[in-house]
Formats: C-alpha cells, structure tokens, sequence
C-alpha cells in the first residue's frame, strides 16, 4: 500500500487543507477501481466502511491478491469536515460559496468532442484507452479558483480514467439505494444484489454535473455525438452508494457494507477470493425521473405513517403533518406506486421543507432530478 497526500490550499493560505489517499496493487496489471467516502463531509456512515475496506485491502494486498488497481480515499472532503455551524457538522456545501460539494463536476466530454475529432477508429478497446489518455489532460488543464474547485479537481483527476468507481454516501434517513447511468443498468446489477439495495435510480443525466456522473457521462455522450462508425462503450461503471442514514453507523453495517464491496470487486475480477454466490436483489432498477419527492405543504409537526422500505401504492398515506398550533393534521399522500425509499430526519418542518421521496417505476419529471 502506498498512503498519498494532497495539498488542496494555496502554500500561503492562511489555512492548510490536504486530502489522503491510499493506493494498492499495481497500475496497469488489470482494471483500476476508485472508492471515495464522504463527499458530503456530515455523511459519516461511508467513512467507517471505508476503514474496514482499508484493512482488508492491505491484507489483500500483502498477499498479492489485487488484480490491478485500487484507490482508496476515506475521508474525501477535508474541506467539509472543518466545517460547523453552532457545534453542527455542516458538510453537504461549501461555506464560502454555498455551491453543493456533489455538483459542479468539469465534464470533460465537451472538452473531447474537439480533441478526439479525427482520432477515434472502428477498435473499441482502442477507442477507450484513447478517450481516457484525454480524459486525463482535460482535468489536468481544469484551472480551479477555489479550493473546493482544487479538491474536485484532485478527486476527479485521480478517478477519470478507472474502470469502476464507488462514491459512497448516505441520506438523511433511507434504506440503502444507488444512482447510477441508465446504461450501467446490466452493470451495477451485482454490486445492488449484494449491498441489497432497495432502490436502483437509473438517469442519463440527473442533472447539476455530480461526481458519479463526471466519470460515466462522457462515455455515453461522446458515443452520441461520433456516432456508431466509432465504437465507444460505456467503460466505467460509476455509481453512487447511498448507504442508509446518517445516524445508521455502527461496526455491523459497516462491516457487512465493505465484506459486500470486496464480494462486489471479486466479482469483477479485481480481487483474488473466493467468492459467494450473489444474493436476490430487492428490487428491480427504476427511473430517477420516476422519484416522487413529497414536500411539506405547510408548516407542522412530522408524524410517519409508513416505515422506510415499504412498498406503497398511488394514495397511500405517508405521513401527517401536524400544526402545533391550531392542531390541524394534514395527510400527505403519495401519487404513485413505488418504494419508499427516504425520508427526512426532522420531525418539525417548514412550507416546502422535503419529507421523503418514492421511487416510482414510471419516469414523469425532467430537467434537475436530485435534490441541492
């Protein structure tokens, strides 16, 4: 294993921010597989999984058991971990700019359709190798003015061109579930069979340029804009893994989460080990279009009438909404079929505060899908 460090503030800054990275196997022996935890820097779950996945790959690793490359990033947003408001972690945005630490990702596919014109062939693997050669070069040239902007770069510069990347997080409250591209669907199948997922939220484009997306993206928009003459296949399975809730961090999920992540690579082939056969998944992939996000009408007092993994239909009561004061209860309803699948923390809410979301197997939204 080799331990990485990165510098994320200027050398003068009145501040010094760096991030970890720890590095196993061998570059260029088979594929490269990127795992980043916490993002969003309050979303603490993801960090305790990637300290087990730490052990494990290092004994892995002693024995010669990884089959290419592996990055490990534990603690992906030092940034947001410095951040407090009042004695509470406040992770999700950048306190001197506001901007989400999820969005803004360079999508470096705009920057290829210009470079690569002329370039590709009719031999796929050729073509993949070629895109991510000047995948790499676009991040390289990404000229940040923030550090949040430096932290992106870094992550991205160091995920671009893998095979497979894992950006761990988790929701408010929520049984685990994962975002991914609609043509990864066959891909990510095994990774949801053994996390046991209760949700698969598909999307071309979700919209507000989150990290998962920089890295899967480009391959299918630049198939679109060159055109079948020039094979490019989806070559990197990217995906977010939102793993429960905020308060769901204990040394048992944690533990069963990373036993599930190395089944998941050994799969691949990227781990020597024995391997268990894939479980039942929990559900079928639906469309992110077809989340229902179920907002607060008014201001009350949140009383949940459905637990978290529940199947409900169109109609179904999801929660009330109880005013303290004058002690009117509104039920608030779902309008289609689907999983709840998250919900909110807070059990008092303000007008258009979020409630909880359903995923629904029938796309009827556009434009921006995930919530800022």
């Amino acid at each position: 294993m080799q331990a990485n460090t990165h510098r994320i503030s200027l050398e003068d800054s009145s501040m010094s921010s760096q991030l970890a990275s720890f590095h196993f196997g061998a570059p260029g022996t088979g594929k490269k597989v990127y795992i980043q935890a916490a993002l969003h820097a309050d979303e603490v779950p993801p960090m305790l999984v990637a300290q087990f996945l730490r052990k494990q790959l290092q004994l892995l690793d002693a024995a010669g058991k990884i089959r290419g490359e592996i990055i490990l990033v534990p603690a992906a947003n030092p940034l947001g971990l410095a951040q407090a408001i009042h004695g509470a972690p406040f992770g999700r945005f950048d306190l001197s700019t506001g901007t989400n630490f999820n969005r803004a990702y360079k999508h470096v596919a705009e920057d290829l359709k210009t470079s690569l014109a002329g370039l590709l062939g009719p031999d796929a693997g050729a073509n993949v190798a070629l895109i991510r050669a000047h995948a790499r070069d676009s991040v390289a040239a990404w000229e940040p003015k923030t550090d949040a902007d430096t932290l992106k770069k870094i992550l991205l510069g160091m995920a671009i061109d893998a095979d497979i990347v894992l950006d761990l997080h988790c929701d408010n409250e929520a049984v685990l579930h994962i975002y991914a591209g609609t043509p990864l669907a066959d891909a990510v199948a095994p990774l949801a069979a053994l996390m046991q997922a209760h949700s698969v939220l598909l999307a071309l484009e979700a919209g507000g340029e989150p990290f998962d997306e920089a890295c899967s993206r480009l391959w299918w928009d630049l198939a679109a804009h060159f055109g079948p003459a020039f094979p490019i296949p989806p070559a990197c399975l990217s995906t977010t893994v939102e793993l429960r809730g905020e308060r769901d961090v204990n040394y048992e999920l944690a533990g069963g989460d990373a036993r599930a992540l190395q089944q998941f690579l050994a799969h691949a082939g990227v781990l020597d080990m024995a391997l268990t056969d894939l479980p039942t998944p929990l559900c079928a992939p639906t469309p992110l279009e077809g989340v229902e996000p179920i907002a607060a009408p008014h201001a009350g007092v949140l009383v949940f009438l459905k637990n978290l993994g529940e199947k409900v239909v169109a109609g179904d009561a999801i929660a009330d909404l109880v005013d303290p004061v004058s002690g009117r209860t509104t039920t608030l309803r779902c309008s289609v079929d689907g999983v709840f699948f998250a919900r909110t923390a807070h059990r008092h809410l303000l007008r258009g505060m979020a409630v909880g979301k359903i995923a629904g197997p029938v796309a009827y939204r556009a434009g921006k899908l995930l919530s800022q």
